[in-house]
């Protein structure tokens, strides 16, 4: 069940608090008992979740999300790479960090990290599409109806590059059986 407390809570806590398109976005959680796999550690699936409640906040405070509802757009994750590191156990408090890496003609990145006590656990890059009901609007165009004024893309780190290059190459449909 998609922890709708948790999402109400988070979008009420960044109320006001603008956010510039190369900022961090911090948000805090806890690993409750609901949230655990059989061998009592953070599910794969809700980590995947909680990643979710990280990005909705700083998407509301950087604007997109009333620029998405105004318009009748829709925002979708269309790729994602997760790299898990630690383990995140029962009541363990952590923090996630959420930011926006650059965007291409078609795609936002998004990088998103779990972090407890100063060591990072895991990592994922989020490539996100805002949609109309044509299909995928370029990036610019959300950036632009939230009002910030950045022409360009910062330059993608390499390993994002490399992921976008990876990631093309990759057959689709995939191969059935």
């Amino acid at each position: 069940m998609y922890p709708v407390i948790r999402l109400i809570k988070e979008r009420f806590r960044v109320r006001g608090a603008a956010l510039a398109l190369a900022d961090t976005h911090v948000s805090r959680h806890i690993c409750w008992p609901w949230d655990l796999d059989p061998w009592m550690e953070l599910n794969n699936g809700r980590t995947l979740t909680l990643y979710d409640l990280g990005r909705l906040p700083m998407m509301i405070r950087l604007g997109f999300i009333s620029a998405l509802a105004s318009r009748g757009w829709g925002l979708t994750v269309a790729g994602a790479s997760v790299r898990y590191r630690r383990r995140i156990r029962p009541f363990h408090r952590f923090e996630t960090r959420s930011r926006v890496l650059g965007w291409d003609q078609r795609f936002l990145y998004v990088e998103q990290s779990m972090w407890r006590r100063g060591e990072a656990l895991n990592h994922i890059l989020v490539r996100l599409a805002a949609t109309d009901q044509g299909g995928i609007l370029t990036p610019k165009k959300l950036i632009a109806a939230a009002g910030h004024k950045e022409p360009c893309s910062p330059a993608l780190p390499d390993w994002v590059a490399a992921w976008v290059e990876a990631d093309g190459k990759r057959p689709w449909p995939p191969m059935a059986g």
